[in-house]
């Protein structure tokens, strides 16, 4: 099933035999079975290029419904989609992680009980919800294990807390995994085998993605890139260390930067705004109509990030970085000093093949692959009927 969920724009029946390295007979039998319980179905497009064309067999979209929600340091997201991924209804709203772990958790029953009701659908009519968390995640436990912006949460039970609220299947992981899954499943990994979604927003983390499998490492703290030291001396971060890359890069960082410009009346545009309300997004909207002060805060910024990846591309050597969150949907003004920076400081043998872009799906990534791991789940239940 997720050899067929995973395989954009359906997979023939030679093909899952060849994917799965079972006989033709053995692949038949399953299918039909599948087929039975109205899970998967025929497309109507073909495959081959000559002789028979091949039927392509595809999960049937209205087989069923999933939900996915992405909980960041400053946004809730949540989408309600159908087996094929086809989003129904989907909202972000302003959220603050730092809360109190039940004030979260009710804000996120609220928002999708609301998109519920907007698409005529009710809880039970839910297969599974997949959710997201800032932190490192013990995915088997289902709660994050001290999670440096998320006080309050360590260890507190919310998988547990949400399937006796919710009485449906919950998967937690962490968000910048999702964000890797999502782009593989959905955006602009689909062709990746092995890939790194760095996720920069108010902080900065990282999903690894082998051969299409989440790598979570032995305690679930694998990707926590934003708490790499890149400089000896830099800012205090949240984990207690000095200078994490996510105390020099991530969103608050570049933030805090410029409102300790501004309060220095250094000659920027961003002298305009209020300092309390300056963002990292009006830093790289500033950088991006000409403002110097905030596009050498960019660069600066791109630059550690391009010293950090340099180091996992030499460890990890990806076929793809996707650097996604809202942070690195300014594009080119943060993508050009991490490539710059990454070519300058990786081995050859490292970078021959390895693609820098950015992510397809946007803010959506994380909650997306939060879908995919929803339907995962779903599907897996189906099969073992």
């Amino acid at each position: 099933m997720n050899s067929i969920q995973f395989t954009p724009g359906g997979i023939s029946r030679a093909g899952l035999a060849r994917q799965l390295g079972l006989t033709r007979s053995a692949i038949t039998t399953i299918v039909s079975d599948l087929m039975e319980t109205g899970a998967i179905q025929e497309s109507a497009k073909k495959t081959g290029t000559s002789g028979r064309p091949r039927t392509l067999l595809e999960i049937t979209p209205e087989a069923g419904y999933v939900a996915g929600i992405d909980m960041g340091a400053t946004h809730l997201r949540v989408v309600v989609s159908n087996f094929g991924a086809q989003v129904i209804r989907e909202k972000e709203i302003a959220f603050d992680i730092a809360q109190d772990p039940e004030i979260c958790l009710e804000k996120t029953d609220r928002l999708l009980q609301e998109l519920l009701e907007e698409a005529n659908l009710t809880l039970p009519q839910l297969s599974s919800i997949g959710v997201g968390v800032p932190g490192p995640v013990s995915a088997d436990a289902g709660m994050v294990i001290a999670p440096p912006i998320m006080p309050g949460w360590d260890r507190f039970p919310i998988r547990k807390t949400l399937e006796k609220l919710w009485g449906l299947p919950i998967s937690v992981n962490n968000d910048a995994e999702l964000g890797a899954l999502g782009e593989w499943a959905y955006g602009a990994g689909r062709n990746a085998k092995d890939l790194a979604y760095i996720k920069v927003g108010h902080g900065i983390g990282a999903g690894l993605l082998i051969n299409g499998q989440i790598y979570r490492g032995s305690t679930g703290s694998a990707g926590e890139i934003g708490h790499l030291t890149i400089d000896e001396k830099g800012p205090i971060c949240t984990c207690g260390n000095r200078g994490c890359l996510e105390a020099l890069s991530g969103g608050g960082a570049i933030a805090l930067q410029a409102k300790n410009a501004v309060k220095e009346k250094k000659n920027t545009q961003l002298r305009e705004i209020s300092t309390k309300n300056i963002s990292a997004k009006d830093v790289a909207f500033a950088a991006q109509r000409g403002d110097f002060l905030a596009q050498q805060i960019m660069e600066e910024a791109g630059e550690h990030l391009g010293v950090a990846l340099a180091g996992l591309i030499n460890i990890f050597n990806p076929d793809m970085i996707i650097v996604g969150g809202g942070v690195a949907q300014m594009g080119d003004i943060l993508l050009e000093p991490i490539r710059k920076t990454v070519k300058e400081r990786s081995l050859l043998s490292a970078t021959t093949n390895v693609r820098i872009t950015t992510a397809l799906l946007g803010r959506r990534s994380s909650s997306m692959g939060a879908v995919a791991q929803a339907l995962s789940i779903a599907i897996h239940m189906i099969a073992e009927k």
